[in-house]
């Protein structure tokens, strides 16, 4: 009989044991609905396991945090988001409609180099997050403004 390949370790479980910390069904089910959501708030999460409440999910959310899992930012007034720490990218935030786009970290560069050199500043991408308009809005706005006389 073949032999089967070793399933590779679940980060999440892995992480947890380095740690001396255990694997349990709502870290399990906290990691799974952060990486479905994408940017996920604390409350967010808890609507997506319901079976678990929110203070677990504010404890677990740190944890996985703490650990090297996720990573939080913020992407206005309001509770932290939170994503996979390893998905790397900058916020791009409308003012108007909310909407939150990724725009890839490498945009950043110029800037980043620019503070360094300019000012000994360490620019912290994972809380980099830019407010503005996003087309559509902007689109709405110029459709708006031109068609009130």
């Amino acid at each position: 009989m073949a032999r089967q390949p070793a399933a590779s370790p679940d980060p999440l479980a892995s992480r947890l044991h380095e740690r001396g910390l255990r694997m349990t069904p709502q870290r399990q089910r906290v990691m799974a609905a952060v990486t479905q959501l994408v940017h996920a708030t604390p409350d967010q999460v808890a609507e997506a396991v319901p079976e678990i409440d929110l203070t677990t999910v504010y404890r677990t959310l740190e944890v996985l945090e703490q650990i090297g899992l996720l990573a939080h930012t913020h992407l206005g007034h309001g509770a932290p988001s939170y994503r996979l720490a390893g998905d790397d990218h900058i916020h791009v935030v409308c003012h108007h409609c909310s909407a939150v786009v990724d725009a890839p970290a490498g945009l950043a560069d110029a800037l980043a180099a620019r503070l360094l050199a300019e000012r000994g500043f360490v620019l912290d991408r994972s809380h980099f997050t830019v407010f503005g308009t996003c087309a559509d809005c902007a689109a709405n706005t110029v459709r708006t403004a031109g068609g009130s006389t």
